[in-house]
């Protein structure tokens, strides 16, 4: 019967084990795996839509994107919509890309552009740009998307269109990386799905707390009754993530979720590129309002503990020749793994992420945290100036 007996160091790292487990069990059932649950409502009309497809606006900011714009704009102005038009800002740029905007216009009637000054000051560039867009746009319902980002299908706009209710005033839809070889990819890939598993899921749950500027839609009049982004103009980010957080509600928030209301982003070549912009986005994510982002940091650190706690179980059970207490240990670390496959690889599928996460998945479940301390490192380092307008 010796072996059914656990010292005190045995029974806190299981205790511990079974604890963390359930704490993991939760956020998995609980928040990742929103979006499955609200495809398969979708799946079976258990979700209201509207019937009714008002005119909208598209509004695009370009700067340096000439290459871009050759591929997207006729997958957005070719979108099988009754009524819209497509506004692109055109950001200072010193390629070609007013070139190409002129000779699109002369093909799709629908396409106007813009530019904003390289003089302009007090204010970021990107923030100018969407600015001048909304006060240029003719329609009530504006949808925003960015130069590398491609919808997945003609409908994107349909789609997003049927979440427009007469209570809604805010639509989030999903962005992610189509299949690509590479590590980095594969990295990119999985932080931008675990990341709509986050903030997508809290919308879900009525509970959002963000969005997403490559692929959000909100009604013109929001924008001027919250004043614009005057709230954080110091800041040279959050025109997508802050504004959201600042407006949405479990009221005036829905959440798109079919794979052709996706829109593809474009694989990102250099890793300083993507570092780059997940600094950023730390930046910004420290002003968020709500306790959604210290539920997440649980989240994240109970991960860790979990970690921690079944591997000193099994290393404890082993050293001691204690077999049932690294048995234990692994087979929750096991079970816990076995539900993380199903619910991630479930929405990835759904998502047309065109991935299973198997072997690499422990790697990313442990890589993304790591990373997330690395980029907050980044920010802390570099100082607040490298975040401010200019």
């Amino acid at each position: 019967m010796e072996a059914f007996t656990f010292n005190t160091i045995e029974l806190i790292l299981l205790s511990a084990a079974g604890i963390l487990f359930i704490i993991q069990l939760i956020y998995y059932f609980g928040l990742y795996n929103r979006i499955h649950r609200h495809n398969t409502a979708v799946r079976k009309e258990e979700v209201h839509f509207s019937r009714e497809f008002p005119p909208l606006s598209v509004i695009i900011c370009a700067r340096n994107e000439a290459d871009n714009l050759r591929k997207i704009l006729p997958t957005i102005l070719e979108q099988d919509y009754p009524q819209f038009e497509v506004i692109v800002i055109n950001d200072a740029s010193t390629d070609e890309t007013a070139d190409v905007l002129g000779i699109f216009e002369e093909k799709y009637p629908n396409l106007y552009h813009s530019f904003t000054p390289e003089s302009a000051r007090y204010i970021s560039h990107k923030k100018l740009a969407l600015t001048l867009g909304i006060k240029a746009s003719k329609h009530d319902w504006l949808v925003f998307t960015e130069t590398n980002c491609i919808p997945a299908s003609n409908q994107w706009l349909k789609l997003m269109a049927r979440n427009f209710t007469s209570q809604t005033q805010i639509v989030l839809g999903y962005s992610g990386y189509d299949r690509t070889k590479g590590w980095l990819h594969k990295r990119v890939a999985f932080d931008a799905l675990f990341q709509s598993l986050r903030y997508l899921g809290f919308a879900l749950a009525g509970k959002p707390y963000m969005g997403i500027g490559r692929n959000l839609a909100y009604r013109k009049e929001l924008f001027f009754k919250q004043k614009g982004y005057s709230s954080y103009l110091n800041l040279q980010r959050g025109e997508d993530d802050l504004f959201i957080n600042q407006i949405a509600t479990a009221e005036n928030t829905r959440v798109e979720t079919d794979y052709n209301a996706t829109v593809r982003i474009q694989p990102i070549e250099r890793i300083k590129d993507w570092k780059e912009e997940k600094v950023s986005f730390m930046a910004t994510a420290r002003y968020y309002r709500g306790i959604q982002r210290y539920l997440l940091g649980l989240e994240t650190f109970s991960r860790l503990l979990f970690y921690g706690v079944c591997i000193a179980g099994i290393v404890f059970g082993v050293l001691n020749f204690h077999w049932l207490t690294a048995g234990i240990a692994l087979f929750v670390w096991i079970l816990r793994y076995i539900i993380q496959a199903i619910v991630i690889n479930q929405t990835a599928k759904e998502m047309g992420g065109g991935r299973k996460y198997y072997f690499s998945l422990p790697i990313f479940d442990l890589l993304q945290p790591i990373q997330s301390l690395r980029f907050k490192s980044c920010r802390f380092f570099r100082g607040k100036g490298d975040f401010m307008r200019r």
